[in-house]
């Protein structure tokens, strides 16, 4: 097929889990299709981002990406029925890309990335493929509940204008995405005919990791890892920090871990307000780690992921999953259905973490279980030949004879 594929970002360099999906379902699906991507460029992607790109599309297109918080897009928010998220997408010049590229060639589909550069594809009899990460207003929701009372009428009002927005485009897309049945099941409130493509991970890149419980006597590290940007992130490390961290370390680390433990935080621009939360030595806060996020969960024994609020399948457990690190989750992070006390660890409260924690330490069989068969459930369902084999057949479904 010729793809039309318009996404809200320049996918390389593999900078977040956005990133890391299009990145390799372009390069997947690049075996059987022709694809010309229309993006967006932030000011750090130039040249060689482009380039890689170009080694899997016909053709790259980039526009700048416009400066979301700027006075202009406020105040165009206050005055329009239009959210502020989709304002600072709105690019006249994206649009003629793409109008330019729909007069001179022939596609069998558009993939959309995200409901937010749908404003920018011009009317067209072309089936549309619509691909959400998130449900975005739900995200925005949880910003505007963490705000300062006075500015959370305003932000409430943008939730409600974006939550129409969203539900409006996954009407008018000729097929809808979601990453997991959390968002499926919220989409499905508008349409009954979401198709779930979700996440996946470089198999040959992750590999299992055999040094956690070999390296009995020695150090052991517990990571937090995530982009703190993100409320939720910086809402669950503050959880884990308070209501964990000093309780775990009190009950029983010290008898079973001769060697020390610790609470490695890794993550870019660690906000200081984090950082001032503790004085522990045994918590490392860790902005400068490997690029190569397969290099942290080599340096790792278990991965704790106590996800709270929105949805999707997070990449670091499918990482840590890939790279034989076990993860205690909470119930909504465990998205892809990983079975609980054989692929994955379930705990809700912080006293469940402790136990499970503890258990994973004190128990090598329970551990080799856990990281062998996630390893297993990850080789057989979320590497990205199959994830990209699911997306090709949406493909198939709305244009089956191309």
């Amino acid at each position: 097929m010729n793809i039309l594929l318009v996404s809200s970002y320049l996918p390389y360099p593999l900078f977040s889990g956005g990133h890391i999906r299009l990145y390799n379902l372009i390069k997947e699906l690049s075996h059987k299709h022709k694809i010309t991507l229309v993006c967006e460029k932030r000011d750090y992607q130039g040249d060689a981002e482009i380039s890689e790109l170009k080694k899997f599309c016909k053709k790259v297109i980039s526009v700048p990406r416009k400066k979301q918080w700027s006075l202009k897009n406020i105040t165009k928010t206050g005055l329009s029925a239009l959210p502020f998220l989709i304002i600072g997408h709105t690019s006249s010049e994206m649009r003629k890309e793409i109008q330019r590229e729909l007069n001179e060639n022939q596609f069998d589909l558009i993939h959309a990335e995200t409901s937010y550069v749908m404003q920018n594809i011009p009317e067209t009899k072309i089936p549309i493929i619509l691909a959400e990460h998130n449900v975005e207003y739900l995200v925005y929701k949880r910003f505007a509940d963490k705000a300062p009372l006075l500015l959370r009428p305003l932000l409430y009002m943008d939730v409600l204008k974006l939550k129409r927005w969203e539900e409006a485009v996954w009407k008018k897309a000729t097929k809808l995405i979601a990453v997991s049945k959390i968002e499926k099941e919220i989409m499905n409130k508008v349409r009954k005919d979401v198709v779930v493509v979700s996440n996946g991970v470089d198999i040959e890149k992750f590999t299992i990791n055999d040094l956690q419980l070999t390296r009995d006597g020695r150090e052991k590290r517990i990571l937090f890892i995530g982009e703190f940007k993100w409320v939720q992130n910086r809402d669950a490390i503050e959880w884990i920090i308070k209501e964990i961290w000093p309780k775990l370390m009190a009950e029983f680390i010290p008898p079973i871990t001769g060697g020390g433990i610790k609470l490695w935080v890794v993550g870019r621009n660690i906000p200081d307000s984090i950082r001032e939360l503790t004085s522990d030595k045994n918590i490392i806060f860790d902005d400068k780690a490997p690029k190569e996020t397969e290099e942290i969960f080599r340096k790792s024994n278990l991965l704790l992921a106590p996800i709270q609020v929105g949805g999707g399948t997070s990449f670091k457990i499918l990482e840590a999953m890939a790279s034989g690190v076990p993860v205690v989750t909470t119930d909504l992070g465990n998205a892809i259905g990983a079975k609980e006390d054989l692929e994955i660890v379930i705990a809700n409260e912080a006293h469940d973490f402790i136990v499970k924690i503890k258990e994973l330490f004190e128990n090598k069989k329970f551990y080799e279980t856990i990281s062998q068969n996630a390893r297993k459930l990850i080789e057989e369902k979320f590497n990205w030949q199959k994830i990209a084999g699911d997306l090709d057949s949406v493909y198939e479904l709305v244009v089956p004879y191309a």
